[in-house]
């Protein structure tokens, strides 16, 4: 047991990072959001899911008049990220703008709002496929140049070519949105709303558009991951989006909710952890226990540890003020 523990271990590792960088860019989404109202966007999933639904079409029509399948996927990842991000802006300003204009103080109402928008997302998005392609599983097409693979440590690692393009991709996400929130104007801005609304649109600062751009880059940032969950895991339903946004989510809190690094981090320990128990915990329980059980057993270990540390990883205790 103890041998084949070990040989798998090198993939594992390795297919765990990938799984935990999907997380982490969806996390990253829900961080950018938060970070700036403190609203829980649960519509982010759909959002990612019709990123995924996006790239599904651009690799259905575009791949056969194009010889590179890089050209496709970079073609997809960006009409992926537009479309993805302008739905984002659309939910903002009909959904939570108006009660945000209304000066609605009740926490739960805008949460209540959020599950309401992913469930009209999910069914529009299911209607229109319905229609058009009589469709409800969608299959990402694959492309001979992203199917490409080699083998590390003398075969105990099997790497896909478009694997290394998710975390390449996840990693500039990352750098592009750090330097975005510390290094820019509307950075700036997004950090000065995000502090105090009311005292930074007195400074000139129009809340409505920051607020708006804040949820462009996240939507964006969710539709290049659904491309990227689609290319890597090729079958696409309009529901999709719920469990990896749940646990992006989760990764989210763990990692510090509203912290951009700590997203990113809470993403890989989830996709550690889940891959982790997936694979092993059929083989040390001797089969008494299956796959089925990894989200039970990553879920346990989370919530133990943010009753050690419930700011999350790289949150920060906040103090209240009086």
């Amino acid at each position: 047991m103890l041998e084949q523990v070990l040989i798998l271990l090198p993939q594992v590792v390795f297919d765990g990072l990938v799984l935990g960088f999907v997380y982490a860019m969806v996390a990253l989404g829900y961080t950018m959001v938060y970070g700036v109202l403190e609203l829980i966007n649960f519509a982010h999933a759909e959002i990612f899911m019709i990123g995924a639904v996006v790239g599904v079409e651009v690799f259905r029509y575009l791949a056969p008049h194009l010889g590179s399948g890089y050209l496709v996927l970079l073609l997809a990842l960006v009409l992926g990220g537009l479309i993805a991000g302008l739905t984002a802006i659309l939910v903002e300003r009909f959904a939570y703008r108006p009660l945000r204009k209304r000066g609605t103080t009740n926490r739960l109402v805008p949460l209540v709002t959020a599950i309401g928008v992913s469930f009209i997302l999910q069914d529009l998005v299911r209607l229109i496929q319905g229609l058009w392609h009589n469709e409800f599983f969608l299959r990402m097409r694959t492309l001979e140049d992203l199917e490409g693979a080699f083998e590390l440590f003398g075969g105990l690692v099997f790497v896909q070519t478009k694997a290394l393009i998710l975390i390449a991709v996840s990693l500039a996400m990352l750098l592009g949105l750090t330097y975005l929130v510390n290094r820019t104007k509307l950075g700036v801005a997004i950090r000065a709303v995000a502090q105090d609304l009311q005292t930074a649109s007195l400074m000139g600062i129009d809340p409505d558009r920051v607020i708006s751009r804040t949820f462009l880059v996240g939507g964006s940032l969710g539709g290049v991951a659904g491309v990227l969950f689609a290319l890597q895991y090729t079958t696409i339903t309009p529901y999709v989006g719920f469990l990896p946004g749940l646990k992006a989510f989760t990764a989210a809190v763990l990692g510090g909710i509203g912290n951009i690094p700590g997203a990113m981090l809470g993403g890989l320990v989830l996709g550690q952890l889940e891959n982790f128990f997936g694979t092993y915990l059929p083989i040390l329980t001797a089969g008494n226990f299956g796959t089925e059980y990894k989200d039970l057993v990553a879920f346990l270990i989370l919530v133990f540890i943010l009753l050690l540390r419930p700011q999350g990883l790289l949150g920060q205790v906040v103090r209240e003020k009086v």
